[in-house]
């Protein structure tokens, strides 16, 4: 993957995170979840690699169990991971872009 590409499909992601803080959807959360998971694994390794603070992304603070969460706790639940995978999302992209830090499978463009 090029520099370029890295880049590009990082902020498309971000734009979802956010898009997601606004309109929260458990489902396309899964989704938008394991997206960013390849991407940045792609980029920076597997998990257990990364950062502490991206390891923490989708653990609420408030875990609701024994039963289905409401739709307000639902929406929160999403607003809050959207909020902390976006965070580690735009880390990333500060190393890349900012920082040109190198990345695995890096090609030239």
């Amino acid at each position: 993957m090029t520099r370029r590409q890295l880049i590009h499909e990082t902020r498309a992601l971000i734009t979802e995170g956010e898009r997601l803080q606004a309109a929260p959807s458990l489902g396309s959360l899964q989704v938008w979840l394991q997206r960013s998971d390849d991407l940045l694994a792609g980029a920076w390794g597997p998990m257990d690699r990364y950062h502490l603070a991206w390891l923490m992304v989708g653990r609420p603070k408030e875990i609701v169990r024994g039963r289905l969460m409401t739709r307000a706790e639902e929406e929160s639940y999403v607003r809050e991971v959207a909020d902390q995978k976006t965070a580690a999302l735009l880390m990333s992209l500060r190393a890349i872009d900012e920082q040109a830090m190198p990345f695995l499978g890096e090609t030239q463009e």
